[in-house]
């Protein structure tokens, strides 16, 4: 699994306005995030379209939270604007492809252990977990 720019740059959208709590311009939201106007227009259209974000128009408009930060799950997060979590198609839960060495491979366990254990800590992360540093370590055998 591979978080492009677009996915790290929707959860600093999301951390920035999980932190003011208030509506907040696109220019505020760059500045704070580093990203350009442009790009962020995109990603705060995509996060706005699956819910996380809404908007108000208007000179004194801008972007806020459209879900409280305890209910936004950053593994369906990064699902949804990323794709699957699986390194590899023959491990995917949501997006499988067989292969042709797949019965006789040895590495389709490991590709295996590295998708439940990345869904698995990013499943159980919330904004909130974030915006309060409360990550949860696993342990691992």
């Amino acid at each position: 699994m591979k978080v492009s720019s677009k996915g790290e740059y929707a959860l600093r959208a999301l951390i920035v306005l999980g932190q003011k709590k208030e509506l907040m311009s696109i220019s505020d939201i760059s500045d704070a995030t580093l990203v350009t106007v442009k790009y962020l227009e995109k990603i705060l259209l995509t996060l706005k379209k699956l819910g996380y974000v809404d908007s108000k128009r208007g000179i004194h408009g801008g972007y806020f939270l459209s879900k409280q930060p305890e209910d936004i799950n950053i593994g369906e997060v990064i699902r949804r604007i990323e794709g699957p979590l699986s390194p590899m198609s023959c491990a995917s839960v949501t997006a499988y492809e067989p292969c042709a060495l797949e019965k006789t491979c040895l590495l389709k366990p490991l590709w295996t252990l590295v998708r439940d254990t990345i869904a698995y800590v990013l499943e159980q992360t919330t904004l909130d977990d974030l915006l309060k540093g409360n990550l949860k370590s696993i342990q691992l055998n």
